[in-house]
């Protein structure tokens, strides 16, 4: 393993700590909100907002994130921290705009989007996703200065403060209100349900937004660059409509379902199952997302030469590696796993390995976007995005009327899927990289076998069944430790593996 794997794995797990601690406790707040919301519909309106904050979550951060590393890591950039005052001045600007348009508009929205009712619920969100939105770039200066220790532990602290208030607002207050209302009855309302989901969400934004004021500093104190930035949009242009895209992909079906029925409380419902059992897959998407927090700054500090693609090379294959452990562990496991929601939601359970698949691709689309970020044809990845996004619209209003929300995971595999072969044959073209493929279809071969030889025997016994599955998986892991898995050089746990 060279040096830049070893840094790139140490900052991976840092940033990973955050991203894994931070998922695994959110994914305990599903099992939270299965249990404690009233029906699978409440679950499905928190599905389906939350679609659209990440869409506009894009489009708020209008690439900047990836724009700001790219121009903070020129050689010729003198002034870096000027970089950094004009994309925090700019998204702030955007960030403000858009809550002012939101609330003035409110009621309409609200309207369009089905939610007359409780126009409170887009108001809130629309909100945490402008404030969060300004927050990324602050978060981007911490990637940028390697100090992953700080940004780990807002990030947590963050989350324990948005699951003490679920808490309270989901377990105690109802507890409370049953044995004495007057104490609560002045903010608490019992049937208000999801709506705490997001007051919650509400309040945890604040926090991070207080907490990263210090780190807001250098920027809010630099001199805005109208120049800088006018290049800074140029670039990160074509990466927001690759991100509005990509991120329609993931989010399509949340958007898009309760307007494929016309039953509301049918849809909402059915999309609360497939939202809660897609949670499962959340393991794979944390590694993902914890990935790509070191390996954008990590690319971005890199020369495009022959040695920097050998260890591009080296990053594709580790990363496959270790995404198919995740998915082995995570179907092989899928019996436990399942009890973190609610009974009335297992119908949703047949999508989780097509989902988890699609996020391996994506998650290999994503290493193979190296090519278009160095070279600045960030047009491409728009291109390969909007491919996806067609697809996955087409197949989801096609099929999911007919066939449900079985026909939203597949719609997230077969738009993955075309991304990252788009991806890796016209990259080859603009920018090769001699990428193992030789090694990745061996383990994808021996991961399909392990996967079948685990699957396939009808065991009765759910004792007798995960007791197999372990011999299958311990297999799978040791011809990976012994073919190719430096376990002995990965930084912290490393000194566990060589004792």
């Amino acid at each position: 393993m060279t040096g830049g794997m070893k840094r790139l794995a140490k900052d991976t797990a840092i940033y990973g700590l955050s991203s894994i601690i931070g998922r695994f406790l959110n994914w305990m707040l599903v099992s939270l909100y299965t249990y404690t919301l009233g029906s699978t519909g409440e679950y499905g309106i928190v599905t389906n907002l939350y679609g659209y904050t990440a869409l506009f979550m894009v489009l708020l951060t209008y690439g900047m994130e990836t724009g700001f590393f790219r121009f903070i890591n020129k050689k010729e950039e003198r002034e870096p921290v000027r970089v950094y005052a004009s994309t925090l001045y700019s998204v702030a600007f955007t960030s403000f705009l858009f809550i002012l348009l939101l609330l003035l508009f409110l009621n309409p929205i609200s309207s369009v989007l089905r939610y007359e009712a409780n126009p409170e619920y887009v108001g809130m969100m629309g909100c945490i996703v402008a404030v969060d939105a300004f927050c990324s770039i602050p978060f981007a200066y911490l990637r940028y200065k390697n100090r992953p220790i700080r940004f780990a532990s807002l990030k947590i602290l963050s989350i324990f403060f948005n699951i003490f208030l679920n808490l309270f607002f989901l377990i105690l207050c109802p507890l409370i209100h049953t044995n004495h209302p007057e104490w609560i009855d002045w903010f608490y309302k019992p049937d208000y349900g999801a709506g705490y989901i997001f007051i919650s969400n509400a309040f945890t934004t604040a926090l991070t937004l207080l907490l990263l004021i210090p780190d807001m500093l250098p920027g809010l104190r630099a001199s805005f660059d109208r120049r800088r930035l006018q290049k800074m949009l140029r670039y990160s242009f074509p990466i927001l409509i690759l991100g509005i895209a990509g991120i329609l992909n993931q989010t399509a079906h949340a958007i898009l379902f309760p307007f494929l029925f016309d039953d509301k409380e049918y849809a909402d419902s059915q999309l609360g199952i497939y939202g809660a059992c897609s949670r499962i897959a959340i393991v794979m998407i944390m590694f993902i997302q914890a990935f790509r927090y070191a390996y954008e700054p990590f690319v971005f500090s890199k020369d495009k030469d022959k040695n920097n693609k050998k260890e591009y090379v080296e990053a594709m294959k580790y990363f496959i590696i270790c995404s198919f452990i995740i998915f082995i562990g995570v179907m092989f496991y899928l019996d436990l796993l399942k009890f973190i929601i609610e009974e009335s939601y297992y119908s949703g359970l047949v999508a989780v390995p097509i989902i988890m698949l699609g996020e391996l691709f994506f998650g290999i689309y994503y290493n193979l976007s190296v090519w278009y970020k160095l070279t600045d044809r960030t047009k491409w990845g728009a291109y390969f995005s909007i491919t996806g996004c067609v697809l996955t619209v087409g197949i989801i209003t096609g099929f999911v009327p007919h066939y449900g929300f079985i026909a939203c995971a597949w719609a997230s595999l077969a738009s993955n899927l075309l991304m990252m072969l788009l991806s890796y044959f016209i990259g080859q073209k603009k920018f090769p990289v001699p990428y193992d493929l030789r090694s990745a279809f061996t383990y994808g071969l021996i991961a399909a076998v392990c996967y079948t030889a685990g699957m396939l025997p009808a065991i009765d016994s759910m004792t007798l069944r995960l007791a197999y599955r372990t011999v299958i998986f311990l297999i799978f892991i040791g011809i990976v430790i012994k073919k190719d898995l430096p376990l002995a050089e990965i930084p912290y746990l490393g000194r566990y593996f060589k004792k």
